[in-house]
């Protein structure tokens, strides 16, 4: 007897959508090269958060249901070959440097170093430039109290 078929619906990053008409048996792999022919490198595909990599693994093993959705991203470059090693990274945006992490801890440096200032050289420091200062310090004490609080 021949497996029922069931729908799925591919949605895109645009919110556009794609029926596509599988069986709980066809793979990963299949689908991708039914409904991407020749982009099957591109296609990645997620399902609940979850990245799809093994293209040899069953629809059915994913428990997918009927009118279930699938994410496709299509990247524009087939991706380049994994380095192999305990220290090659899956994510490539992850293995750069986060710059963003390295702002508080810049701050907090230049506060200090304003502050050392201030101590050690307060003839130089005119009331508004300590009251400045102190109110840059509060500003920012509340914005990374708010910010890491979650």
């Amino acid at each position: 007897p021949a497996e029922a078929t069931m729908v799925l619906r591919l949605k895109f990053l645009n919110d556009t959508e794609r029926l596509a008409r599988v069986r709980p048996g066809d793979t990963v792999g299949a689908l991708k090269r039914a409904y991407f022919p020749g982009q099957e490198q591109q296609v990645r595909l997620i399902y609940q958060g979850q990245l799809l990599r093994d293209d040899a693994q069953s629809l059915a093993a994913l428990h997918l249901a009927h009118n279930s959705v699938l994410h496709c991203h299509i990247s524009q470059h087939s991706p380049a070959p994994t380095p192999a090693g305990p220290h090659a990274s899956a994510d490539p945006v992850h293995a750069a440097l986060n710059v963003g992490s390295l702002m508080l801890p810049l701050f907090v440096l230049m506060l200090a170093v304003l502050w050392y200032f201030q101590l050690q050289y307060r003839h130089v420091f005119t009331a508004t430039a300590t009251t400045f200062l102190a109110g840059l310090t509060l500003l920012f004490s509340f914005m990374a109290f708010t910010m890491y609080r979650r």
